[in-house]
């Protein structure tokens, strides 16, 4: 899997929903998970986690969107069901994202719509469980950078394998090779 990623809830109300995330984040391989403005405590997450998430990647809980730290070249992704977002089929996910999902009970604000640097959205005919839209952001992106063969053109498995990456030789700075 190339690059990294987080991915978090702008506003979540239920522990049971952000403890399915970061579980399903935990399984994707993300760096971190995040909430900004979260309604539930830690305490609450954690009861809700089944798969000890916290213990192997970090949790934030942030107050506001100006308030959320993240490295440097990190995109922000909004996953949102609008009319003038990306659909998911057709986005190129960034190596280094941060993914921010909306809240059970609404949508992304326009500030936080307006910090990201793309906006993508499940083609679905109504909007899908908060942690439910997470799995399969995170399914698709690690389709994508997973480094997976090609789908067949005929039902069944794959027709080639895997590839296997080839490092190249050693790297000197005085530009010459070992």
């Amino acid at each position: 899997m190339r690059g990294y990623f987080a991915v978090g809830v702008l506003e979540i109300s239920k522990s049971r929903n952000m403890g399915a995330l970061m579980r399903t984040a935990h399984a994707f391989g993300a760096a971190y998970t995040f909430s900004i403005g979260s309604e539930v405590t830690r305490h609450q997450v954690r009861q809700a986690d089944t798969s000890k998430a916290e213990l192997h990647l970090p949790y934030f809980d942030f107050t506001s969107l100006g308030d959320m730290a993240r490295p440097r070249g990190m995109e922000l992704v909004g996953v949102e069901l609008t009319d003038d977002a990306i659909e998911l089929p057709s986005f190129h996910h960034p190596l280094r994202a941060a993914y921010i999902l909306g809240p059970e009970k609404g949508s992304l604000t326009p500030d936080v719509v307006d910090a990201c640097n793309h906006v993508l959205k499940i083609p679905t005919k109504f909007c899908v469980n908060v942690a439910l839209a997470a799995g399969i952001v995170l399914y698709d992106r690690h389709l994508q950078h997973g480094a997976y063969a090609a789908r067949p053109v005929r039902p069944g498995g794959p027709s080639a394998e895997k590839q296997t990456h080839v490092h190249g030789g050693r790297f000197s700075r005085t530009g010459k090779f070992s």
